[in-house]
């Protein structure tokens, strides 16, 4: 599966964005999807995550409240809804795509994934 993520921008503080990310390929319901983020001079870091069939997500505690997460598809998408940004939010924004037996089952944090696509730029200005 190929994945890209888009819909990155410069946003001020307080504002909201949503980042999709768009797979190509066969069978995309059979992966769960993760969103990561890597700011300047740091190491990238878990976001979230949704499950196959999108009934189940995880939140880092840090945008726990902020963002949410949906999934389509019959589309091949992934959407990160984000809400309520803070300057520490800025960062390039990667999605990411592992298999998943069953599709309720959400990839626990520091899960390696398989498929990766590029990443979209957020910059959120104070």
């Amino acid at each position: 599966v190929q994945l890209q993520a888009f819909g990155g921008g410069l946003v001020q503080a307080g504002d909201s964005l949503r980042l999709s990310c768009a797979a190509s390929g066969q069978r995309f319901s059979t992966y769960a999807i993760g969103w990561f983020r890597q700011a300047p001079g740091k190491e990238r870091e878990f976001v979230a995550a949704i499950s196959r069939g999108g009934g189940s997500t995880s939140f880092a505690d840090s945008v726990k409240g902020r963002f949410t997460l949906s999934r389509d598809n019959a589309k091949n998408t992934v959407s990160l809804q984000m809400n309520s940004l803070k300057p520490e939010d800025t960062a390039v924004y990667y999605c990411a795509a592992v298999l998943m037996r069953l599709p309720s089952s959400v990839p626990p944090m520091g899960f390696q994934y398989d498929y990766w696509g590029q990443g979209t730029e957020v910059t959120v200005s104070s």
